[in-house]
């Protein structure tokens, strides 16, 4: 293989899919009530059924992002080994672990000036930064240097559509995205907000819809809306512990749109401290996000 693809755990791949597209993962750390664990896809610090079990406990978690060192450590493996890296990094919008990256390339070029390794700010999270790195690493089996790699990303990473919608207002107030109001007051109606990932990578609110099944075909309408791929395209699913919400937007899009390949993960740990269990999240490419 000509370079190395690397990403973090927020790309909420599974360990199938990682292993399919032979891709290289940095774990993200997480806390919680106070311990620090590694968010491996392959759970073997915590399973992410636990994280969600010990979050409707409410027992706290905490999110941090990994520092300079951790990138050095995990890049300079494939660095001596003579092979590139090409790292798609978590969004800058939510998250330092770009800067944290950059600031690790810069030392390792210096140690290793005949080497390569470029990052790239997917803007993306969970499974939509899962989606954009299997692009990439489709553009890597059809030949592309990793130069032209880079590029491919960089120019195609907002057509990556991230559409989501909690169960749970609260965590959303804790994150500061709403207010506390708007937190008692929405869950006493029953509001669901819908949210997506933008241009910069925040996840913002778009709207507000009342009950369950009518914010999980929102997802669906927007897909409706927006998507470009053709059918044989990829549509990923990700979700807090509701897998059978998950399975429900997967058979309206299959009814409506006709799609097929579909993937679905759990949102982990990183995302899902922050909204929480019952969220469910749609990525698939459109004309825009």
């Amino acid at each position: 293989m000509s370079y190395v693809i690397l990403t973090d755990s927020n790309c909420d791949l599974s360990p199938e899919m990682i292993k399919k597209w032979d891709i290289e993962i940095l774990p993200m750390p997480f806390y919680v009530d106070g311990k620090q664990y590694m968010g491996y896809p392959d759970e073997r610090e915590m399973k992410i059924s636990d994280f969600y079990k010990y979050q409707r406990e409410g027992k706290e978690a905490k999110t941090a992002a990994p520092n300079p060192a951790d990138f050095v450590e995990k890049a300079e493996q494939y660095l001596k080994d003579g092979k590139d890296v090409l790292y798609i990094a978590f969004s800058s919008g939510l998250s330092c672990t770009y800067l944290n990256a950059n600031m690790a390339a810069s030392e390792l070029m210096e140690k290793y000036p005949e080497r390569k390794f470029l990052t790239v700010d997917s803007l993306c999270a969970s499974m939509g930064q899962g989606l954009l790195v299997i692009l990439a690493c489709e553009k890597r089996k059809e030949g592309l240097s990793i130069e032209e790699n880079a590029k491919w990303v960089e120019d195609n990473k907002l057509n990556i559509c991230h559409w989501f919608t909690v169960n749970d207002l609260f965590h959303l107030k804790r994150g500061g995205r709403i207010s506390a109001t708007s937190a008692i007051l929405g869950s006493a109606l029953g509001i669901k907000p819908v949210l997506h990932v933008d241009n910069e990578g925040h996840l913002i609110p778009v709207s507000k819809v009342r009950g369950r099944k009518q914010s999980l075909d929102s997802l669906v309408k927007m897909m409706e809306e927006k998507v470009t791929s053709e059918k044989s395209g990829y549509v990923f699913i990700s979700h807090g512990d509701c897998i059978e919400d998950a399975e429900y937007v997967k058979k309206q899009i299959k009814d409506k749109l006709g799609f097929k390949n579909f993937y679905i993960n759990f949102i982990g740990t990183s995302i899902g401290t922050h909204s929480g269990a019952g969220t469910v999240a749609l990525f698939f490419v459109g004309s825009q996000r």
